[in-house]
């Protein structure tokens, strides 16, 4: 049975503002611990470490031309994908889907359609800090964080009154069902059990379409026994015991498709399982790039030598585009609304 390797980086929770960790992702890796021991071996043969890490390794100039070297080798013989989002676009998308998808979905106004959920958030992302003011946005998307995870009236009373603060008739198509209206049907939305701005099971979905393309039969996932991984496990767990049918068209390459063929997940520890430690590399160089191209960080592999190792169907990104018109195209005939009121409902004990 195929066995992926993954690992994740970035995980902070419900709390997507983090000030020290901007990008949230996982990698996973169909690659046998002997083939793991022999690249390493390869590429670090002075290696004195009892565990291979990625943070440790990319510290030091004189070991990038290795990092890259794995890395290549990792992309171009064995299956593998990666997944990289800014959490505080995530954050924005977020609010897109629960403090302003409901009002339109009660008028028969499906915002989901050909991604225009997305447009919308990428507008908001990009444009909300100069329409809206800058500090008046960033409070709007921290008062939505609150009361999306404390769910008590007062916190989404402080939503709707820092909605108001904002120039929302700058944008009035986004931000109008709370500023203007208060809008029931959001914040009832954002008020509901199991909702939260928890990003570990869009991180996981993302994975799973591409592993489950990447296999032909039932295939097993193996993670470290870090704490931030127990929460991926959990969710991992839900899907394979969830044996009724039913598929959803996400964008035009990606579906989801139940059952699954994710027969089984394991903890292991990563210290005496080198394919761990290299799905660690994996996603370690990935978020370092963005953290370099965002200038948040310095000092580690070239992202102009990285990215372009990698194919189109082994990276996905969850950032903000601009480009309507690819979006729409891309996301055409997309079924996420469907898909999400059936995870609610089936998989997470609650239905908008």
């Amino acid at each position: 049975m195929t066995c992926f390797r993954i690992d994740e980086s970035g995980y902070t929770g419900f709390d997507l503002l983090n000030a020290d960790q901007r990008f949230q992702g996982a990698s996973a890796i169909a690659i046998n611990n002997d083939d793991a021991g022999r690249l390493i071996k390869e590429h670090f043969p002075r290696l004195q470490a009892p565990e291979l890490k990625y943070s440790a390794l990319s510290r030091r100039a004189s070991n990038h031309p290795r990092l890259l070297g794995l890395v290549k080798d990792l992309l171009n013989d064995f299956d593998c994908v990666t997944y990289v989002a800014d959490k505080r676009f995530m954050l924005t998308l977020m609010f897109v889907d629960y403090a302003v998808e409901p009002y339109y979905y009660e008028r028969g106004f499906d915002l989901y359609e050909n991604g225009q959920n997305y447009a919308m958030a990428s507008m908001l992302h990009m444009a909300g800090p100069v329409l809206l003011g800058e500090a008046k946005f960033a409070a709007l998307m921290g008062a939505f964080q609150r009361a999306t995870k404390e769910k008590s009236p007062q916190s989404l009373q402080q939503l709707v009154d820092a909605a108001s603060a904002t120039n929302w008739g700058e944008l009035p198509e986004v931000l109008g069902p709370l500023a203007q209206y208060a809008d029931r049907d959001c914040l009832s939305a954002i008020a509901t059990p199991g909702v939260s701005t928890d990003i570990a099971i869009v991180v996981l979905i993302s994975l799973i379409t591409r592993m489950e393309v990447m296999t032909e039969g039932a295939y097993q996932v193996e993670h470290d026994q870090s704490k931030n991984l127990s929460t991926y496990h959990d969710l991992l767990q839900r899907f394979i015991d969830h044996d009724e049918e039913a598929e959803f068209r996400a964008t035009d390459i990606t579906s989801l498709r139940f059952p699954l063929k994710l027969a089984e997940v394991t903890q292991v520890d990563s210290k005496v399982n080198p394919a761990v430690q290299l799905a660690d590399v994996m996603i370690g160089a990935a978020i370092e790039a963005g953290n370099t191209l965002t200038g948040l960080r310095s000092g580690g592999l070239d992202p102009e030598a990285l990215m372009p190792l990698y194919r189109d169907d082994q990276f996905i990104h969850m950032l903000p585009s601009i480009d309507f018109e690819e979006q729409r195209r891309f996301r055409s005939g997309s079924q996420n609304s469907q898909a999400i009121d059936y995870l609610a409902s089936n998989m997470f004990g609650n239905k908008r």
